[in-house]
């Protein structure tokens, strides 16, 4: 096993993984917390480094097909120009790139018609390990001039989303913004926020920190959060998942102390998702 107390063993291991492509714009502060757990595990510094990119895979990495950002980019801007109609298409095409919103594409029209009915306009949203999700942004129900935030891993990504919300189009009433965060070790403040997104995240941090679920709902300060869970694999495949993650959710809200949290469960084709209120 590597001293992970040697001088520099964690800096070399946080180094060669972000000396990689697929990695090199995962956000340092991740990279380091997965690091330490690894190098602590491992037999080698080799071995600490395989398997802290391996662990970033399994949280993020399996779900971004090799991203274009700047033909997307184009792709956007064309579209954006002839209307609304051309928007939203180019939008779903753009989001069937990353797994969590293609599979929600074919219930993107009743999402958040259905989790969010009657709750009038939001005029805070803060997204958190949000993916592609904020090109969805013209389906939420947001007062003009809204601030949404955008929290991922990717620097890239976010480098990405900025462009895309400075292009005159669907995202020109409101203010967007997105920015590179480890929400775990670094949660923005949502004590402000109207409701905050959580949208297929819980099960991916738990593959790093298995309180991940608790500590961040502890974290969050806004009286509204809309969790989900994914009901099929990657893969494609059902197994079950329904049950459970239902019962993984309201376990979740006992070691919180959520019972007296109002909860309104939602059940789509591809997802399940509660709309917490407290």
């Amino acid at each position: 096993m590597p001293d992970e107390q040697a001088p520099g063993a964690l800096d070399t291991l946080v180094a060669q993984v972000l000396a990689s492509p697929k990695y090199h714009a995962v956000s340092p502060s991740l990279t380091r917390r997965v690091g330490a757990i690894e190098l602590a595990k491992a037999a080698s510094l080799k071995e600490a480094v395989k398997a802290t990119k391996n662990r970033l895979h399994q949280v993020a990495g399996a779900y971004l097909e090799s991203p274009r950002y700047d033909a997307w980019l184009t792709e956007l801007r064309m579209a954006f120009a002839e209307g609304e109609p051309a928007a939203r298409l180019a939008l779903r095409r753009v989001m069937r790139r990353h797994a969590s919103t293609r599979e929600r594409l074919p219930i993107l029209d009743e999402f958040y018609a259905r989790t969010l009915a009657g709750l009038g306009l939001f005029h805070r949203v803060v997204d958190l390990a949000c993916g592609l999700n904020p090109l969805a942004i013209p389906w939420l129900p947001l007062a003009e001039g809204a601030d949404y935030l955008a929290c991922d891993i990717y620097s890239d990504l976010a480098t990405f989303l900025n462009s895309a919300f400075a292009l005159p189009g669907p995202f020109s009433a409101i203010y967007a913004h997105a920015e590179t965060r480890d929400i775990l070790s670094d949660p923005p403040d949502t004590s402000n926020a109207d409701l905050v997104l959580l949208l297929k995240t819980i099960p991916c941090l738990e593959q790093v920190d298995r309180d991940a679920g608790a500590r961040l709902l502890a974290a969050i300060h806004a009286p509204r959060i809309l969790v989900s869970y994914p009901l099929r694999t990657l893969g494609g495949r059902v197994v079950g998942m329904e049950r459970h993650y239902d019962e993984s959710f309201h376990a979740l809200l006992a070691r919180v102390g959520g019972s007296r949290w109002r909860i309104t469960p939602h059940a789509f084709a591809t997802e399940l998702a509660y709309l917490i209120e407290r």
